[in-house]
């Protein structure tokens, strides 16, 4: 393993396994059109569970908060932003692109506020009294999960939920014999966006600074006089509003939308947390997109082993790495 890392080490490290993993898929897929399709779909795939990632990604490593209810935010995320493009319908069918993207725009903005205001009050409420517990902080958020799902069922009834889209992102853009969907390429980009948006304040702020000491030492940072509290909700808020502004862009990907979509999307969520490691947006967004390439790569090659395929990959790379992929903290 040691002489396997040294070699990674030279040429790039742990950074080539999205492309060791797209040589090998590949050579075994065999027809160039399939595997450029299945490659960008597995891309975009990974942009969208990166965005619901990232931040339970910070909050898990600063605040060290095993938040179970992280899906809740995702589910709602969906839903408001499914309402709001539903309100908006004329606008989608409209023949102006600029009323198509303003009715895209707001629905995104909804679900990223809605975010916002609940991650402040499941913080203030909900996380606050049980830090430093994880046992507690497992039993209450998942008794929140529970109940966030009866309050969408309550709201939006448990019928399956239709999400339209604007006419500009549907179809595909056919090259040769390559399908490159349009919704897909869109929400690339979205997630490159706020990666970068993300690493700008993570390195180039003194929030960023303080987020990433607090990573790594909470304590020196509480000893030089910050209040951590403060910091701990805004993380906290971000990331809630992360994990809603994902849920509206699966929801845009799935097109129909249960209020089970929460519980599905929390496995691979913490799958790839685990797997990039704790407190690391660069160790997400790999993870991220090594577990999107897998499960579009395996569920054409091998379709029976698509739902066990994350598990999988995540036992070999803990067996590797146990720390992750690229972790900030231990």
């Amino acid at each position: 393993m040691n002489k396997l890392t040294d070699t990674l080490g030279r040429f790039g490290g742990v950074n080539l396994l999205p492309v060791a993993l797209a040589a090998i898929a590949f050579v075994l897929i065999g027809a160039p059109s399939s595997w450029v399709t299945l490659t960008i779909a597995g891309l975009s795939m990974g942009m969208m569970v990166f965005l619901m990632a990232s931040g339970l990604s910070l909050v898990f490593g600063l605040m060290d908060v095993m938040n179970f209810g992280h899906s809740a935010f995702i589910s709602f995320g969906a839903f408001v932003a499914a309402s709001v493009l539903a309100a908006l319908g004329g606008w989608l069918d409209s023949d102006s692109i600029l009323l198509a993207c303003a009715a895209l725009a707001l629905a995104l903005i909804a679900a990223i506020a809605f975010g916002l205001a609940a991650g402040l009050f499941f913080e203030t409420v909900i996380i606050r009294p049980v830090y430093r517990d994880h046992l507690r902080q497992i039993l209450i958020t998942m008794g929140a999960l529970i109940v966030s799902e009866q309050i969408i069922l309550a709201v939006w009834g448990g019928t399956p939920v239709t999400v339209p889209r604007p006419s500009f992102l549907d179809g595909a853009w056919i090259i040769g014999d390559v399908s490159i969907e349009k919704y897909r390429i869109f929400a690339f980009g979205i997630g490159a966006v706020v990666f970068a948006g993300l690493l700008a304040l993570l390195n180039r702020t003194r929030v960023g600074l303080l987020i990433r000491a607090g990573v790594e030492n909470r304590e020196m940072v509480e000893s030089l006089g910050f209040k951590i509290n403060r910091l701990f909700i805004g993380v906290f808020m971000l990331g809630s509003a992360l994990a809603a502004l994902g849920g509206a862009m699966w929801a845009g990907y799935e097109t129909l939308i249960t209020p089970a979509l929460g519980g599905e999307m929390m496995i691979v969520v913490f799958i790839v947390v685990i797997i990039g490691g704790l407190g690391s947006i660069e160790g997400t967004l790999l993870g991220a997109i090594i577990v999107g390439l897998t499960a579009n790569y395996i569920g054409y090659l091998a379709p029976k082993l698509a739902l066990a395929s994350n598990m999988l990959l995540m036992m070999a790379i803990l067996m590797w790495r146990p720390s992750g992929l690229r972790p900030a903290v231990k």
